[in-house]
């Protein structure tokens, strides 16, 4: 029922019962003037036409009063409706207009990005970061238009007729090399080499890159850099969290407190890259070719650096806990109290490595090459260096208890003060060695070389273990030892 007509029935309900309450107290008025009845009477007869009167009329008003109140409510109502609907076309029309807004910078931005002028290009660099920082759900959009900006403008370029490895591309040393520790030619060119300064919007993609909003990144999305030139890049502190990075070229980068955790650096060049307190943590850098670099309290624990080039790199303090460094070349890398417990150091090339003061516990040296190398101080306790090379390697006042160095060759080594405490020597050469003061106790001696070997003030040795090893009588014992009698007919 419309308004009007409610309006119109309310109207004849009310002059209904206006007429009828006024008939009501005209017939009472008119009972109370007729002469027959008493005084008393006809005062009660006009009491009861006012009070009908009266009942009347406030019923009249609350009817009046009800009626203009729900039409007020009804007002109301109707207004709300009408201000709900304006607040959601207000917001549509915002989003409408936000939308707008943000193609607007969007598409201006990146129309930009080709321009001739490296100014420009730049400028437009910084405007997608705000459109990323002001718009969140096109955070990602625009980290991807960045990266591919920097693939794009900044690829690795191989010489005519270079073919490039699929991988470890980057490792310029062969694990495998014996010998001298005199570089290759091509590593000697990189070390000397000139290195190009990058393009400053290049630059500046990355520093927008590495200072992203990191909580806006999508789970199982990862930065691609992969194959880029971006050598003395500056990305000091820069997050760049599982971003891949395979086969890029790093050289001479500043990577000094970067978060590369999880990342992929496989085949990657970092030559003379700083690293300094770099989080590396379960990071993959198969092959890659970390040739002088600084990693000085570097965290790699647990991180994968099969058949890497560390060579010549700096890793004081550097956390390697649980690090796979299978065939790594750490060849005159200097490791001294860096933390490499639980390592796996299998076939390694640690050829004059400096390791003081390191930690090698349960790290496995199987194969591995540690001649010349500096072991001062290191612990040793319990680690397999089964067929390990230790030859000419100084290992004084080390802790090797426990370890086990079955057919490891330790000629001329220099083990002074060393604690071989229930240390494993079956069938090791031991031939030269300077053992002077070193622990014996429960060690394993069977068929030992110690021809020359000088054993004079040693600590709790036995006859009973040098029956076992195979001397002669150029073998130095101590006082308290004499020489089996085949010892002193042989030699």
């Amino acid at each position: 029922m419309s308004s009007k007509k409610t309006d119109a029935l309310l109207n004849w309900l009310i002059t209904i019962t206006v007429i009828f309450g006024f008939s009501l107290t005209v017939i009472f008025f008119v009972l109370s003037s007729i002469k027959e009845l008493s005084i008393q009477e006809k005062i009660q007869y006009r009491n009861q036409a006012l009070t009908t009167t009266a009942i009347v009329f406030l019923a009249s008003a609350a009817m009046f009063n009800t009626y203009y109140a729900a039409r007020r409510a009804q007002a109301m109502q109707k207004n709300a409706i009408a201000a709900e609907k304006n607040l959601d076309i207000g917001i549509q029309n915002a989003k409408i207009n936000q939308d707008r807004l943000i193609a607007e910078r969007f598409m201006g931005a990146i129309s930009q990005l080709g321009h001739e002028k490296v100014e420009t290009r730049t400028g437009a660099i910084y405007a997608l970061e705000r459109v990323a920082q002001d718009f969140p759900k096109e955070h990602w959009t625009i980290m991807e238009i960045l990266t591919a900006f920097v693939r794009e403008n900044a690829p690795i370029k191989h010489l005519k007729g270079e073919q490039q490895k699929p991988e470890y591309q980057g490792a310029v040393y062969s694990s495998r090399r014996r010998g001298g520790s005199r570089p290759t030619q091509p590593l000697e060119q990189n070390l000397h080499e000139e290195l190009p300064k990058i393009r400053t919007d290049i630059q500046a993609a990355l520093t927008v890159i590495g200072r992203r909003n990191l909580l806006e990144d999508p789970k199982d999305q990862k930065l691609d850099l992969r194959s880029t030139d971006i050598r003395l890049a500056d990305l000091l502190k820069a997050n760049l969290q599982q971003a891949d990075l395979r086969g890029a070229d790093l050289s001479g980068a500043d990577l000094r407190g970067a978060d590369l955790s999880g990342s992929d650096l496989s085949g990657a060049k970092l030559i003379r890259s700083i690293l300094y307190e770099t989080k590396l943590l379960k990071s993959s850098l198969c092959g890659a070719n970390l040739c002088w670099a600084n990693l000085n309290r570097t965290n790699l624990s647990g991180a994968n650096l099969r058949s890497a080039n560390l060579s010549g790199a700096s890793l004081r303090a550097a956390n390697l806990q649980g690090a796979n460094l299978y065939k790594a070349n750490l060849q005159q890398a200097t490791l001294k109290v860096a933390n490499l417990s639980g390592a796996k150091l299998f076939l390694a090339n640690l050829q004059g490595a400096k390791l003081g003061k390191a930690n090698l516990q349960m790290t496995g040296l199987i194969g591995a090459n540690l001649s010349g190398a500096n072991l001062n101080g290191a612990n040793l306790s319990g680690a397999n260096l089964n067929a390990a090379k230790l030859h000419q390697t100084e290992v004084y006042f080390a802790n090797l208890s426990e370890a086990s160095l079955t057919e490891a060759d330790l000629h001329q080594a220099n083990l002074i003060g060393a604690n071989l405490y229930r240390a494993t020597f079956y069938q090791a050469n031991l031939t030269q060695a300077n053992l002077m003061g070193a622990n014996f106790s429960e060690a394993n001696l069977s068929d030992v070389k110690l021809e020359g070997t000088i054993l004079t003030g040693a600590k709790n040795l036995e006859l009973q273990q040098i029956r076992k090893a195979l001397g002669d009588r150029t073998t130095r014992l101590p006082d308290y030892i004499e020489a089996p009698t085949h010892w002193r007919q042989s030699g």
